[in-house]
């Protein structure tokens, strides 16, 4: 009998599959499909400190083994999350959750933060710095060492729940942004968001996404995801969740190899609502495949 059980941050999982912030909206709504329980943890929608609609459509591209979406962060915001998502999810989902936590400012990441960490179905927050800085000309958060510590450092010091940090790949050198992160305070770091791309429409010969680029994510994206995942793992020494073009349990056990303890699927969701559920149920018959007793054996096998 093999054990899928793996601990983050404190946190304990049934086993390390995590639906993607953004591909599963707050978890409830996949409750009628399947039995959402299975789930290691949830990952929920992106939720920012205001309300917010969203981007203009089209918002969706398709690609070859994958997809370009530029959705916008829309969210009830923060205060309804609490009131009104939370406790719809709790009728139908018994574990702690993950909040993610989005901000236009370091202040907005602050004050989301610390309002979500109040929740007893919080055990853990997801802190995506690839949003805009609206005080340094639009510019990610997440892009240099020094932004990402800031928001780091500002998160940790009202929260007391584990904070991961999410990271954008679109950098030069993922490690030291990680390790910017780990020196502020992070518990943990979960990456990589979306890729950038874009397509453009032949017969209109304009972008097909309104907002004309989006993030590039699916299974095109998993060599880029796990070399990074790899990067941080010797860069750090704070947990990883891995994630990025993730739908098989092969890949799963690719990403632990490489450094990840959990690992979160994303794109996959999109494309088959029980994505989730059939890699739960392939992992056993995987391991047993690689003779692997204890998956949380392997974490960083790889290096």
């Amino acid at each position: 009998m093999v054990n899928t059980n793996v601990v983050l941050s404190g946190l304990s999982l049934d086993n390390p599959v995590i639906p993607a912030s953004g591909t599963f909206g707050f978890g409830y709504e996949f409750a009628d499909i399947y039995d959402i329980n299975i789930l290691g943890s949830i990952s929920c929608k992106g939720t920012t400190r205001e309300g917010r609609f969203g981007n203009p459509t089209p918002r969706i591209a398709e690609c070859t083994q994958g997809l370009i979406n530029s959705v916008g962060l829309q969210n009830p915001g923060v205060d309804k999350v609490i009131s009104e998502e939370l406790p719809k999810l709790a009728k139908v989902y018994s574990k702690p959750v993950i909040a993610n936590i989005s901000g236009f400012s370091i202040e907005d990441y602050a004050f989301a933060c610390e309002k979500i960490d109040s929740q007893e179905q919080v055990g853990l927050i997801e802190v995506n710095i690839s949003c805009p800085n609206v005080h340094n000309g639009g510019m990610s958060f997440g892009t240099t060492p020094e932004s990402a510590y800031e928001v780091t450092k500002a998160v940790k010091a009202v929260t007391t729940k584990p904070v991961y940090i999410k990271l954008s790949p679109n950098v030069t050198d993922i490690a030291s942004i990680a390790k910017a992160c780990e020196n502020g305070g992070a518990d943990g770091i979960s990456l990589i968001n979306t890729l950038l791309g874009m397509r453009i429409d032949l017969k209109t010969r304009k972008p097909v996404i309104a907002n004309k680029m989006g993030g590039f994510s699916g299974p095109a994206i998993f060599p880029v995801a796990l070399r990074m995942v790899y990067q941080v793992y010797e860069a750090v020494s704070i947990p990883i969740i891995g994630m990025g073009g993730v739908s098989t349990a092969r890949d799963v056990i690719e990403m632990m190899l490489a450094g990840a303890t959990a690992v979160q699927v994303g794109a996959a969701n999109l494309v088959n609502p029980c994505a989730c559920k059939n890699i739960i149920d392939e992992l056993p018959r995987v391991m047993e495949q690689y003779h692997i007793e204890n998956l949380s054996d392997i974490i960083g096998g790889s290096h």
